[in-house]
Formats: C-alpha cells, structure tokens, sequence
C-alpha cells in the first residue's frame, strides 16, 4: 500500500478538512494508494502578498519536512500556489507534487490554450508565477475571476446556487471571446464546482486537487521523482531550527486564526 500525504494549506477542524478530503472521491484511485490529509501549523490568512507567501512556504516546509521518514511514499500539495513544493523538493527524496504546475502541464495535453477561472482577483499573481516559470505566456488565453473573496475553511458548501453560475459564466467568457479549449479551476477550494462545469461547458474543465492525486499515482507506479540537480539538498538543514519556530508559532488558539480579519475583506 503506497501512502500519500496531503498537505492542507491552514489550519481547520476536522470538519472543515473533511472537505478537503472530499477531493479524493472526484478521481478514480487504485485500491493500493491511502491518502492522509493535515493541516500546516503556521499559515498566512489568504495568499495576497509576498509576505503571505513566504509564510505558506515555511508552514508547509515544516509539515512536510520529515514525511519520507514517517513512511510516506509522495506529498501532494493543496494549494494552485504550490507553496512549499520547491523547498520540500529540495529535502524529499519521493515525489512532490503541487496542483498548479501539473495543472497547466496537464492542460497543453489536452489543448492548445488555457484560461484559468479563479474566485478572487488577488490570486492572480500566483498564477502569473507559475505562467512565467513555465514560459507558458503564449498558452494561457486569459484568466478571468469572479472577484468573490474565497471562503478557504468553508470552501462553496452553501453558496452553489450563487458562485456557480458566475464561474460557468466566465468559463464562457474564456472559451468564446478569449479562446481557450481547456478550463483550470484557479484553486483546490473551489473543487465542489467541477462537477457543475464539467457537466456544462464544451471543453475539458481541470479539478487541479484530485489532478495531483493522479499524478502521484502516476509516478509512484513508474517509479518516477523530481531531479537532484534540478533540486539540491541543502549542505546543513537547520530542521529543528524550523520545527522549533513554527511549534513555538503555533501556540495561539486557532479560533484566534479563523477570526482574523484580511486587510482585503
């Protein structure tokens, strides 16, 4: 039995993680691979700034650090950011994967052009970075956002009626006046639409989550990992150093966390 860890990108409560966990029944899985699914220590509120980002890093860094040693076989990342995937690569020697390379990847398999529909205007930079170290610019038709603030615990449980036809609108959007043959979905918090789009739009629609289950699956069975020159390990990992810090962070009541107010709200 392979084992897979799935690295969740805030903290949450088990019942908001069983939403996470939800993606896994979105795919067709073999009976050999189990998937685990935790929540990070330290986590920026949303994913706006520079600074956000370096701490998303360093929250799933530390999550993630000693998953070979717990008997993990590949770490998948849940979040389009990919936050983390380089530095962990840099440490693991089993395969890491993040949803928005592989998503995009993906998606110049099954087309020519792409366009990203995504909840939040100020997620875009985050895809813009994985565009240009891809140097996919030419491939990505457009990215459109329906600039409703994401609900990153909650996800869309209550407000389908409401989200969901705006995004298949800019779906169409992408498809018809920008030209794209492929649809991403700009986040794993928005995996409960797929259904809905994929049942409506005329090209294929990407759930980039249980996309990165599959492609673990994939190169666990070929054998496959990430490149040691492409990803070196440090000389001296200061691993204590990052489990100290972020143990020593996380000593704040999470409610606390939840509660926290985003200067973009």
């Amino acid at each position: 039995m392979s084992k897979v860890l799935v690295l969740v990108p805030f903290p949450m409560s088990d019942e908001n993680l069983q939403q996470r966990k939800d993606q896994v029944n979105a795919v067709e899985l073999g009976p050999d691979i189990q998937f685990d699914f935790e929540s990070v220590l330290v986590a920026p509120k949303n994913y706006v700034s520079q600074y956000d980002l370096v701490l998303a890093d360093v929250g799933m860094l530390e999550a993630g650090l000693n998953a070979q040693e717990r008997g993990y076989d590949a770490v998948c990342i849940d979040t389009m950011s990919d936050s983390g995937v380089a530095a962990l690569r840099s440490v693991l020697d089993i395969p890491v994967i993040g949803p928005g390379r592989a998503s995009m990847l993906i998606a110049m398999l099954l087309g020519n052009r792409f366009s990203i529909v995504t909840m939040w205007q100020h997620w875009v930079h985050l895809y813009e970075k994985t565009i240009k170290d891809l140097d996919f610019s030419k491939h990505c038709a457009s990215v459109r956002s329906v600039d409703v603030r994401p609900d990153n615990i909650g996800l869309l449980g209550g407000k389908e009626d409401e989200i969901f036809p705006l995004l298949e609108e800019a779906a169409r959007s992408c498809i018809e006046e920008d030209g794209a043959d492929v649809i991403l979905l700009g986040s794993t918090t928005m995996h409960q639409a797929h259904g809905y789009l994929a049942a409506r739009l005329p090209v294929p629609v990407i759930n980039p989550g249980p996309l990165s289950y599959k492609m673990a699956e994939m190169l666990l069975g070929t054998g496959l990992s990430h490149s040691r020159k492409a990803w070196p390990k440090s000389p001296a990992p200061r691993d204590d150093v990052l489990h100290a810090m972020l143990e020593r962070g996380s000593e704040f009541d999470h409610q606390a966390f939840l509660k926290t107010q985003d200067p973009q709200e």
